[in-house]
């Protein structure tokens, strides 16, 4: 079964990043952005499967946009960084993409996790 997660983690605070909005999106031929889903980070900074039963993961580009300002908005908290948008190839054959965040108000890393 294809799948997409995330997990977000504030490395300020030592904790998970909960109620983040994230977006997942796969670029179109025409070059637009196809929204395929809309997700909150749980409890425990997690969205489990941000790929809809309904779509399949074909070889292309995706993005996941994350809502960084309106997360650190309500810790009464301004982030450098407004939107996090992290851009990846899904090559034929490949099914299985987790994409961590850990975040802080002035800066944030990304990795392909397992």
């Amino acid at each position: 079964m294809a799948r997409v997660s995330t997990h977000v983690l504030d490395t300020a605070l030592g904790q998970p990043a909960r109620s983040v909005e994230v977006r997942f999106e796969r670029k179109e031929n025409g070059g637009e952005w196809k929204e395929l889903a809309f997700d909150r980070t749980d409890r425990d900074g997690r969205c489990s499967q941000l790929l809809p039963a309904s779509e399949s993961l074909v070889p292309g580009i995706y993005r996941l946009n994350f809502d960084i300002a309106r997360y650190f908005s309500s810790q009464n908290l301004s982030a450098l960084y407004p939107w996090v948008a992290i851009t990846f190839q899904v090559r034929s054959g490949e099914e299985h993409f987790h994409i961590p965040l850990l975040l802080s108000a002035n800066g944030y890393t990304t990795y392909r996790g397992s």
